[in-house]
């Protein structure tokens, strides 16, 4: 069965992004990227995969999809990541707003479940918040790019109500930038 795993960067307080949806504070650092990106091509948006040293035919490693809320797609443009499979959830947009680009009005929940129990990769939820929130009870992993960085406020990774549930931490690395990247599964 696939399995939906949210990949996010996070703040020490919480926060996937400030309050107008910036996340440039975030510290980079060529050592994460080269770390992250050879783990995770399908991670890198289509339109970076040849500055990060990934073929375009490079098959992906893990995920064939990525879901994404109406934010976080506005963020990558109209065909982010060419190749996964890639689903806004908004209930704004409308029509779909790339061939390559599908929109889920519907509920997401119900929506991942289905795709679950379909063949292929792994989903990957790339964000935002909200959508998180919805998703909660179907994430089964969690990768957090945790940064030393208190934001103070901006968008929670999981904006939501309170749903206490319970992971187990399964694989930590620090990096140069005093990032920490956690691996934890659903207990």
């Amino acid at each position: 069965m696939r399995k939906l795993v949210y990949y996010v960067a996070v703040t020490l307080d919480g926060y996937i992004a400030g309050p107008g949806g910036e996340f440039d504070f975030f510290p980079v650092s060529a050592e994460q990227g080269a770390a992250l990106n050879s783990d995770y091509p399908e991670f890198v948006p289509t339109a970076y995969r040849d500055q990060a040293g990934i073929a375009e035919d490079q098959p992906n490693a893990r995920f064939d999809t990525v879901l994404m809320g109406r934010h976080t797609y506005e963020v990558g443009g109209t065909n982010p990541y060419a190749h996964l499979a890639q689903y806004v959830f908004s209930t704004t947009l409308g029509a779909d707003p790339d061939p390559a680009v599908r929109v889920v009005g519907a509920d997401p929940a119900a929506f991942v479940r289905a795709r679950k129990a379909e063949a292929g990769g792994d989903l990957w939820l790339c964000g935002g918040g909200a959508l998180a929130a919805a998703l909660l009870p179907e994430i089964d992993e969690l990768i957090l790019k945790t940064y030393p960085v208190v934001a103070g406020a901006g968008v929670p990774m999981i904006a939501g109500g309170f749903r206490p549930g319970q992971f187990r931490a399964v694989r930590r690395r620090e990096f140069d930038n005093g990032a920490l990247v956690g691996w934890f599964t659903r207990a």
